[in-house]
């Protein structure tokens, strides 16, 4: 044990400390009492327990009262819907000292090994959420209950630019085989970090025994017993060293090398650990661990990850500059103007999170019809998939009605609009709706790049008019872009916010520029991109460029999925705006008008080609760049437009941008959105003379 209890006040003087207390229990059956150590940090779930070094102090000390007492067996277990859920990040973020950084690794790994050397039997009663540092306490015992309540159940730490560092590299392939070792602790983390439900984590083997949740505590125990007398003997893997392991290894390389392109440390590392547990040799892999967290607690790009993952639970949540809730407006009915595929995933969502009165309206019956259909049809892929329950579908279906006649929007108390991207259209739609709508109805557009300020500029009321825009898929992506208009008042502004919130989307306040945030910052850089094919790149090498930044799509595959329409559209807007920063290529525009969707096409191996058709009508110059000069150009670019929109105020702070970058545009967590890897990479001062964040924002402390 390398921490005092001063020492550790010291290390992380703001923790929120874990208590871990050591009661002693009677359990039938067993001749010895039972040792039950309770982790709390005295909060309620809604701030979950971590570990950070107080934390670890305090469950040694339990640790020696469990032991000294002799118990029959000695059980972990966790406050009310939560377990542990791993180290404390908050305290990380301060480390300026390399030796603070080996002290962190090393305590948990001594503290977490007690439980795994121990001559008496140790128990983890897993009653809730449990992830990271706490999922490897749970791994460090002998045995595994887990609660089938349990709410959250993962590894994280990739998904953070980290890897597992508290023996979860070395313990988990060896119970559960290397290859489901992979899938929880790289390819689930880099899928936007996905959880495992107790069911899966029972059936990978993490855990021993699924338990009801009413009575999970005495259930866990009478299995206890049953272990400790030798009437259960819980099952384990076989484990293939061999041929095996050397294949999970190789789907561990390609799944880092696809999703991160060789940038994100945490992970690269995470498979050279999990490629050394092979031996299982627990000293030899938690030096390792040891070693690789000390170096990347002082690495930045930690630093940008844990800058994510704050954006991301912090900012997020309080939105700069929305305004007082206590201004928004109950939302009782909601109106979709439009039945196309975006305006039927938006009622979908809206029937969905506020569970009231949805109707949609469109030019012709069949079309609305065909909006209905299809949100009726997604309840019924719910329900099929055990999401919802039978009786849940039916109220949500009968929600979800259609009409021809505005005069069904008479009672809502928000209506968005989702209809072709053109101003003149959405300033007739809207004109004509404030016939049909009581004065203090909200409208809202989905528009990606018109002026709001505009669209509302022909009404009798437009301080009612507010920029909804969703990226899509919208199930998918959290992102909603909230867009003041230049009369836009705080009442309709609150009540936007009220229900992004409702929707469980996290909301940026962004002005009313071209494009707003997210598509005036790609559409910068796919310029350069295009501008650099155009000029006689090839495709292959322009599309390439960017690698190196382990974005979660390269400039055409993005382009593809967006729709070069859309793309083109955008564009347009925005060279109307900024003409000198966005050019608009005419190969685009032939492109585009040919019907192509798509420059590369794949073969049955999945290796890419440019389409003959497009390499045939993409008429490109002389002048190629490099890799190397494109990405510089490309990140010049990036650089010098966020500038202009912090200086323009479109948003209130580096941090939104960087925000709305991971959620709308899925940047990886690791690059911190863009801000702090320009500055890291120096382009932030090349380019705008400074840096975007202050020193020791999302970067270790000097």
């Amino acid at each position: 044990m390398t921490f005092t209890v001063e020492q550790a006040k010291a290390a992380f003087p703001d923790e929120v400390v874990t208590r871990a207390t050591t009661r002693l229990i009677r359990v039938p059956g067993l001749d010895k009492q039972v040792a039950l150590i309770t982790l709390d940090n005295g909060h309620d779930h809604t701030r979950p327990s971590t570990f950070g070094p107080q934390g670890l102090v305090s469950l040694n000390a339990a640790l020696d009262e469990a032991f000294a007492a002799e118990p029959a067996a000695i059980a972990v277990t966790g406050k009310p819907f939560i377990f542990a859920v791993g180290a404390d990040l908050s305290g990380v973020e301060a480390i300026s000292d390399p030796n603070l950084a080996h002290e962190i690794a090393e305590t948990g790994h001594a503290v977490f090994r007690r439980l795994t050397d121990s001559t008496i039997p140790t128990f983890a009663f897993v009653n809730g959420a449990v992830m990271g540092g706490g999922l490897e306490l749970a791994l460090s015992c002998h045995y595994r209950t887990l609660s089938e309540s349990a709410a959250a159940i993962s590894f994280p730490e990739v998904f953070l630019g980290l890897f597992p560092g508290w023996g979860g590299t070395q313990l988990l392939p060896n119970l559960i085989g290397p290859d489901a070792a992979v899938t929880v602790i790289i390819e689930n983390a880099l899928n936007q970090n996905k959880m495992l439900k107790p069911a899966q984590a029972a059936q990978l083997g993490i855990v021993d025994e699924l338990l009801g949740s009413a009575d999970f505590l005495e259930q866990s125990l009478l299995w206890l017993a049953k272990v400790v007398n030798g009437q259960v003997t819980p099952q384990r893997k076989e484990i293939d060293r061999g041929a095996g392991w050397d294949a999970a290894i190789a789907r561990a390389k390609a799944i880092v090398d696809g999703k991160t392109k060789g940038a994100s440390p945490g992970a690269t590392k995470a498979v050279e650990l999990l490629e050394l547990a092979r031996a299982n040799d627990l000293d030899a892999g938690y030096a390792a661990e040891t070693q690789a967290l000390a170096q990347l607690l002082m690495d930045d790009t930690l630093r940008a990850g844990l800058y994510s993952f704050n954006l991301v639970n912090k900012r997020a949540k309080r939105p700069a500059g929305a305004p007082d809730k206590s201004l928004a407006r109950k939302v009782t009915k909601v109106g979709v103007v439009g039945a196309g595929l975006m305006a039927s995933q938006l009622a979908l969502l809206f029937v969905r999170r506020l569970k009231v009165p949805v109707v949609l309206t469109d030019v012709d019956q069949a079309r609305v019809d065909k909006g209905v259909s299809y949100v009726h049809g997604e309840i019924d892929k719910l329900l099929g998939k055990k999401r919802i329950s039978p009786d849940e579908a039916n109220r949500l279906k009968a929600l979800v009605t259609g009409s021809l006649d505005k005069a069904a929007f008479a009672d809502a108390d928000f209506v968005i609009e989702a209809v072709f991207e053109e101003m003149g259209v959405k300033q007739q739609v809207f004109g004509d709706l404030e016939n049909y709508v009581k004065p203090e109805a909200i409208l809202a557009t989905n528009t990606s790049s018109l002026s709001v300020s505009e669209m509302a500029s022909k009404l009798q009321h437009p301080e009612r008019v507010v920029g909804f825009h969703f990226f899509n898929p919208v199930a998918v992506l959290p992102l909603l872009e909230i867009v003041r208009g230049e009369q836009t008042d705080d009442a309709a502004l609150a009540t936007a916010f009220a229900v992004g919130k409702q929707l469980k989307k996290s909301s940026v306040l962004v002005s009313d520029a071209p494009a707003f945030v997210v598509n005036r910052l790609l559409l910068r850089f796919l310029g350069e991109v295009l501008t650099a094919v155009d000029e006689g790149t090839p495709f292959d090498v322009a599309d390439r460029a960017l690698e190196p930044l382990g974005l979660p799509m390269s400039p055409l595959t993005l382009m593809q999925l967006v729709g070069p329409a859309i793309a083109l559209h955008v564009g347009e807007t925005l060279h109307g705006a900024f003409p000198d920063r966005f050019p608009v290529s005419e190969n685009l525009k032939k492109f585009v008008a040919s019907g192509k969707t798509a420059v590369w096409q794949w073969d049955d191996k999945g290796n890419p080609s440019i389409d003959p058709e497009v390499a045939a009508l993409w008429q490109q110059g002389d002048q190629p760049s490099t890799a190397e000069q494109l990405r510089e150009r490309a990140l010049a670019a990036i650089a010098e437009e966020i500038r202009i929109m912090l200086d323009e105020g479109v948003v209130a702070e580096a941090q939104d941008i960087d925000l709305c970058l991971i959620l709308g545009a899925g940047w990886p967590f690791w690059l911190g959105g863009i801000t702090p890897y320009l500055d890291r990479t120096g382009v932030s001062q090349k380019v705008t003379g400074k840096p975007f964040l202050a020193p020791g924002v999302a970067s270790v402390p000097a």
